[in-house]
Order: C-alpha cells, then structure tokens, then sequence
C-alpha cells in the first residue's frame, strides 16, 4: 500500500506542501511548467534551493502579476484596512470557483481545489460571522492561495498516495500582526478549520501554520498520527521563508507498508433506495460520484414498497468526504434519505507498470500484499491494439503476454 507521511513538526503552508510533494516528483520542471500553463490569472510560479539548518529543500515563489505576496497573504476582507479595501479588488466565493472552473485540470482536481477552498470560507464566514457569500478575498492573495491549493491538489492526484497520513501539527505561538489588527497564534480561522485535529504549540513566537495549509491537511489527511512502519521510497523537504532554531520546513514522506502489517483503513458506505430514477440518471449520478473522489459505486437491484422495483444504490468513500457525497446523493438523486454505515476494509498494494510492445506501449496494474500478486493489462490500451490491428481482445492479451517473455 502507497502511504504519503507529511511531518509538520514546524506547521505547514501551501507553498511548503506543494514544495515538499514535488520534491517526491521525477520532473519537478515538467510540473512546474504545466502548473504555469493552467491559466491563474496573473500567476507565475517558481521553485529555488533553499537551506535551513543545513537542509537542502526546495522553497516555491508564487507572483502575482510580478509580484510576491506579503504579510496575511490570504487574509480576506474583514481582515484588512479600509484602506486597502479601495486600493484593490477583491474576489467572493463565486468569483472564486468561476476561476476554478476556467482551469485546465481534471473535474477531481476541481472538485478537491473547491473543497479546499470551501473549508477556508467557512471558516472566515464563522470567526468575522458573516454568511459565506459576504465573504470577499483579497485579490492577490486569492490568486496566491489558489496557486498553492491548486498545486498541492494536483499532486495529491499525481502521486495518488492510499493514505496520508499526518503528524500532530505545530501551530507555533504567540501572536500575528496584520492589517487589521494583531491575532493570536493559531490565527482564528485556522484555529477553527483545525479544530477535532491534534495540534500544538510551543516556544516558537510564530505563525507556523496556515488557513490555507490547514485546510489541505484537513482535506487529504486520512488520520492523524505517528509515522507508521513503512520501506520509504521518496522524500521531500519544503522550506519556508522565516529561519529558525529548528528547520523551518514540511517534510514528506513516500513508501510502502506491506498488507501484512497494515491494520486496513476506515471507510463510509453511504446507502439509499431509489425507485424513480431512469437508468440514465442513475450512471449520470454515479459519474459525478467518482469525479468528486468516490472509492466505489454500484447498484443492486431492489423491490420496493408496493412491489415497485428500483435499486439500492450504495456509495464508499473516505471519511473527510462523506459530506460532499452526501450533497451529491441528494443533488443528483430523487431520495429524501441516506443510511450509513462504517466499514473497515483492507487492500492489495497497487502499482502501475508499462511494457513497450511492437504496438506500442501498455500499462499493466499490478496488485500485491497477503501472499498474492495479482495483474491485469489496462484495458483502453488493448481496446486500442485490438482495434489498430483487426483483432479481438483475446488475442491482443495473448499477443502481450507473449511480449513479456
């Protein structure tokens, strides 16, 4: 099983976590090349070695129009001056997933960038008590905090990890001037976006974590806790900008667990019955399931009340996105309840391997762990042979496995 362990024994940020995750990358340049190429306004994004405590790290820049954002980068309006509320524009919530939308990434990449940055906006909507859509962003720290929750969210999707698992989170103390005022440490917003969360403070007279670093660890983490046993295979160092006693970094950590010593992962099965749904409501609605990041969605077929048929449908997810998907049942279905249930559920490790063939290249996934090892050849890349080629599935996998030997 893939697992991803992010350190935030010095707090984390959305420029650490995108520089720590693209350490763990083959090509940090191609990445950073296609992250400029998505189409943030006024965005440019570079990486720079940077050292602290004798730690070689990577630290992301992220301008806006030229320019670096400085002090409460993503603080929103109620946070700042009256001064600075004429001298820029600012960007509400609609403003915000219009830009989201325009992006040239997967709709699961959307989806988990919306649902970032909704956990922000709730929880700025909470401390200054105003409706979420009375919320407005200041606009250079909109661009900024877009870039880096983009990033991250990417490279999540990327590197498709099984777990996250994160360390308790230091959140620094003391106090944080910005414009509107001075805010104690943990800064409101993130003090309520972290909350149910292990975190803590310490002598470090700082603001080490962020709202918006706060709210992708809320978002990815599966649990919280220690480092598990695990056969590393990949880590990264994200710097930040401020030095201090200790390495001011997030630290990331890719391996394996063997299935033998995994205690499995907790997951949500949502149920509810459906007697007036076409058939093509249904795969519609299940579409939108899976973009949004179902673990497993099916139909079984039901008789109902009055002996009318229909279909138990059932959705898996993880739990920091039952809420999401419970938006989604009651938006693309006709039920008026969901049932839940908590399984606990144990996987196959899964990788994906490629084999170069006379036609042309074939992704293979292997799954391992418990004693078996088991393959399948993608079936798009034999759908695409067999049709190339005038042949039939069975032939192409023949042909294949021939190649292999």
């Amino acid at each position: 099983m893939k697992i991803l362990y992010l350190d935030c024994g010095m707090g984390a940020a959305g420029d650490m976590l995108t520089a720590a995750l693209i350490e763990l990358l083959p090509n940090k340049a191609e990445f950073l090349s296609e992250l400029n190429n998505l189409g943030i306004p006024g965005v440019s994004i570079t990486s720079e070695l940077s050292v602290k405590c004798g730690i070689r790290g990577t630290h992301i820049v992220v301008k806006v129009d030229g320019k670096e954002e400085g002090i409460c980068a993503h603080a929103c309006e109620h946070e700042r001056s009256h001064d600075e509320k004429h001298a820029h524009h600012h960007s509400g919530m609609h403003d915000i997933e219009h830009i989201i939308k325009q992006l040239s990434v997967s709709e699961k990449i959307k989806a988990d960038v919306l649902a970032v940055y909704s956990l922000i906006a709730e929880a700025e909507s909470h401390v200054h008590g105003v409706p979420i859509t009375e919320i407005h962003f200041h606009e250079v720290g909109t661009m900024d905090a877009i870039a880096d929750i983009t990033a991250v969210c990417m490279l999540m999707d990327r590197l498709s990890p099984e777990q996250v698992i994160v360390s308790p989170i230091h959140v620094g103390s003391g106090h944080v001037e910005c414009a509107h005022g001075i805010l104690p440490v943990p800064a409101p917003a993130t003090a309520y976006i972290l909350r149910d969360i292990p975190i803590y403070g310490g002598k470090i007279k700082s603001e080490l974590c962020t709202p918006t670093g706060a709210a992708l660890l809320k978002h990815f983490a599966t649990r919280f806790g220690d480092m598990p046993i695990m056969r590393t295979t990949a880590i990264g160092y994200g710097m930040g900008k401020k030095d201090f006693a200790a390495a001011n970094c997030v630290r990331a950590l890719l391996g394996e667990i063997d299935n033998a010593d995994n205690v499995g992962d907790t997951v949500v099965e949502l149920f509810c019955n459906l007697d007036d749904m076409t058939a093509e409501a249904i795969g519609f609605a299940e579409e939108q399931f899976f973009s949004s990041g179902a673990l497993e969605v099916y139909t079984i077929p039901a008789q109902m009340k009055k002996s009318r048929p229909g279909y138990l449908l059932s959705v898996m997810c993880r739990e920091k996105d039952k809420e999401e998907m419970l938006r989604l049942i009651f938006r693309h279905t006709t039920t008026l309840g969901v049932r839940e249930n908590i399984s606990h559920r144990y996987t196959l490790s899964r990788s994906i391997e490629t084999i170069t063939t006379e036609y042309g290249q074939v992704r293979k996934k292997v799954s391992r762990g418990y004693g078996v090892t088991k393959m399948k050849y993608e079936f798009e890349d034999v759908a695409r042979i067999a049709q190339e080629r005038n042949m039939s599935l069975a032939e192409v996998i023949e042909f294949i496995a021939e190649q292999e030997k």
